[in-house]
């Protein structure tokens, strides 16, 4: 099994694929050629399903590490007193790609160097390819200039100067590295019937990491405008955004599959899809950490994915693939042990079969925010946002499976409700831009009477809160959302009440919050959960809490690795990070709430002047 714990992993992105390497120097996990293909290194998952080390061959050495800021070049410096070498890795983008142009030529090879700057240094160098989660052992041959693994529908290039010993599917060596010398590798993918793409040169192999870190940097210049608490982790979060992000406008919940919500626990899902709520939220986040040039080909994506689904009087579906796919049915991969020993590993989401409704919401509430970057937008994508309304006045009557996609009966969701009542009131305000004016009075008789369902029905005046489902006494951090979407004002009583009632009933003992207690068919808990947690901070901030807003966003923040990356959940006993990583939920998380704060504190001067 794999016991690397998942903050001491760093990411890689060309905006397109993902890698994740970890702090002892392995690439355990690299899906080529996008984020959703089967991995090629997979040993996150299982100790024998391939990685990439690269390392000192002893272990007197000690590592640091960092991003080669702006962006997701990593480098890594390994001391001793005999010597120091430098490791440089990262996922290739395009030839002078820039701005926004980020990954749209991506070629998907992994880049990696080490440079000895002091003394001289054993380096051990281990390859193992194990394409289709390990099903594959490929057979390895050395040619010049590389070394080629066969096996299965997939053909991998290894450019290497080493001559390395090639034995059960590994190629592996030890090199003595002098002072001022350098390695470099190069691994590339292509399909087993066409033909091999050739060994990359020493030179190519730095003239495409600088070009890259040039590229990164290109992005970030044009992207970073944020300025409040945690700038700098604001900042980075915007980063990795962008880094699971696929050029084509998806944006992926995580790029890993089946790292669980708890260790033994079952709860191991698939994230590498766009699902529409998440993907919509996060261009917000863009918008704020970054800047919203992403917006026009997200929603053109999602108008293309749908086509007519909504038109045709089906629910929009809830996420696709990065390429639009829709069928995504979920299979578990036999033979396997997950990470710690938590499978079983699934590919594929039974979600994207599921009735969510807050899916309308979300789409709505990114477009206006983002109203001034669609401009002139599409025909496809204003009829697609039209019809999204439409379907949000037409059926938030009915149940659904909720935000966290509990695989049981469907529910009458308060959540749900609430962003089928963001959806209308979004979509009056853009109605002008929709050339949707015909519609303003029919939506608008069913936002009131929405409005007035919510305050009804949602309300517990035993629980004292605003609860999971209509006539439930179930706490939910979802309900949050009531303050975030502007649905009451921020002196509400029986808001203050609700905001007050989860932080002290979904609260751990770290002060992070879980996202309900029980009650979605699966025994085995979960962590708390970060995202829910930065809701609380934003909530906070919003109803004029500055103070208790700023420790929740600093407690929830403290844990983002040294790296910046943070995960889904966070393990209650241990606080170690817990799910699929890193998670773009949790770092938009992170941004809303920050920017929340920022402008409370700003609010809060103003009046403390007058």
């Amino acid at each position: 099994m794999s016991d690397v714990p998942l903050g001491e992993h760093a990411l890689l992105s060309d905006c397109t694929t993902a890698a994740l390497v970890t702090a002892a120097g392995s690439v355990d996990w690299l899906c080529l050629p996008r984020f959703d293909s089967p991995p090629v290194l997979g040993r996150l998952l299982d100790q024998g399903a391939g990685h990439f080390l690269l390392a000192p061959a002893t272990q007197e050495y000690t590592a640091v590490w960092r991003y080669r800021a702006p962006g997701l070049v990593l480098e890594t410096t390994w001391s001793a007193p005999a010597g120091e070498i430098v490791v440089i890795d990262a996922l290739a983008m395009g030839p002078h790609e820039r701005g926004h142009d980020l990954g749209n030529s991506s070629p998907g090879v992994l880049l990696r160097t080490v440079r000895c700057t002091r003394g001289s240094v054993p380096v051990r160098v281990e390859y193992a390819p194990r394409p289709e989660y390990g099903l594959v052992h490929p057979r390895l041959a050395d040619t010049d200039g590389a070394i080629v693994s066969h096996g299965g529908a997939t053909v991998l290039v290894f450019s290497t100067e080493l001559q390395m010993d090639l034995a059960d599917g590994i190629a592996s060596t030890t090199v003595i590295l002098p002072n001022r010398h350098d390695l470099s590798f190069a691994v590339q993918q292509c399909d087993a019937w066409g033909p091999a793409p050739k060994p990359w040169t020493t030179r190519q192999i730095r003239r495409r990491l600088t070009d890259t870190e040039a590229a990164w940097r290109s992005w970030s210049v044009l992207h970073q405008r944020y300025d409040g608490p945690l700038r700098e982790l604001v900042h980075h979060s915007g980063v990795v955004l962008k880094g699971l992000t696929y050029a084509r406008g998806a944006i992926v919940a995580a790029p890993t599959t089946s790292l669980p919500e708890g260790v033994g626990s079952g709860r191991t899902w698939d994230y590498r899809f766009t699902w529409v709520r998440d993907a919509s939220m996060t261009l917000q986040g863009l918008f704020i950490a970054a800047c919203p040039d992403e917006a026009g080909s997200f929603f053109a994506f999602l108008a293309r994915a749908a086509g007519t689904q909504l038109s045709r009087g089906l629910d929009l579906q809830i996420m696709f693939g990065v390429g639009g796919e829709r069928d995504l049915s979920e299979h578990e991969v036999a033979g396997l042990s997950g990470w710690r020993d938590s499978g079983p590993v699934r590919v594929g989401n039974q979600a994207w079969e599921q009735r969510q409704l807050d899916v309308y919401g979300a789409v709505l509430d990114a477009a206006y925010t983002l109203r001034a970057q669609l401009g002139e937008m599409s025909e496809g994508t204003r009829l697609f946002l039209v019809a999204a309304v439409d379907t949000a006045a037409s059926r938030w009557r009915t149940d659904d499976q909720g935000i966290w996609e509990i695989r049981g009966e469907p529910r009458p969701y308060l959540h749900s409700k609430l962003m089928c009542w963001v959806a209308l009131d979004r979509g009056i305000a853009l109605a002008e831009l929709l050339h949707a004016d015909d519609r303003v009075a029919g939506w608008s008789a069913e936002r009131e009477q929405l409005h007035e369902t919510i305050l009804r029905r949602g309300w517990n005046d035993d629980v004292g809160a605003y609860t999971q489902f209509f006539g439930s006494d179930t706490l939910d951090a979802s309900v949050l959302l009531l303050a975030l979407v502007g649905f009451l004002p921020g002196d509400d009583p029986r808001l203050l009440g609700t905001i007050d009632a989860i932080e002290a009933g979904l609260g751990d003992e770290r002060g992070l919050l879980y996202r309900y207690r029980g009650g979605d068919g699966i025994d085995a808990g979960e962590g708390s959960f970060l995202l829910c947690t930065f809701w609380l901070a934003h909530a906070l901030a919003i109803t004029g809490q500055v103070e208790r807003s700023r420790d929740v966003l600093q407690r929830a923040a403290g844990f983002a690795t040294p790296l910046g990356l943070l995960s889904e959940q966070v393990d209650t006993t241990s606080g170690e990070l817990l799910g699929n990583y890193p998670q773009a939920f949790s770092h938009l998380g992170l941004i809303t709430a920050a920017q929340a704060l920022a402008d409370a504190e700003s609010t809060q001067s103003l009046v403390q002047l007058e």
